[in-house]
């Protein structure tokens, strides 16, 4: 067992590169983020999020969460982005970033069953980036999930 992979957990990982990547094609896909943010159903956490999917064709995929009294059913704005990108006929290879964004203090981070699915339907070091329009970070499924469940063997 290789224990030497150099991935901490209690880190926040992000690719420094990434930084001086955020230009005008970046900001207009968190730009369209914050607009899905707008049509949140979120009336019983009053939690709102966006997210946008671009395609390296330059399509956009928006998603936001969309809540429901069972809470079970609720779908996060991630989620409802790349499901549309896919029922689109796009695959990972077709993705170039999402962008997940809120409204929140700090940063909005996907939860568990969303960074499952993302393992599965993006690339691993697709950018994903996590802004709340304070702060931004830009990361991959590698650093956000490194032990995802996959079938692949």
């Amino acid at each position: 067992m290789n224990t030497n992979s150099g991935y901490n957990p209690n880190k926040k990982y992000f690719n420094s590169e990434w930084l001086d990547k955020i230009d005008k094609r970046d900001q207009s896909l968190i730009n369209r983020a914050f607009n899905a943010l707008k049509n949140s159903y979120s009336p019983y956490s009053n939690f709102r999020v966006g997210a946008c999917v671009e395609t390296k064709t330059n399509e956009y995929f928006i998603g936001t969460n969309i809540e429901n009294a069972s809470l079970g059913l609720t779908n996060c704005a991630e989620r409802n982005a790349i499901f549309s990108a896919y029922s689109h006929g796009y695959r990972k290879k077709d993705i170039r970033a999402i962008a997940i964004v809120s409204e929140d203090k700090k940063l909005t981070t996907p939860c568990g069953a969303c960074r499952q699915v993302l393992s599965e339907l993006l690339e691993p070091t697709c950018p994903i980036i996590l802004t709340n329009g304070k702060e931004l970070l830009v990361t991959d499924i590698i650093h956000l999930l490194p032990l995802s469940f996959s079938l692949d063997l």
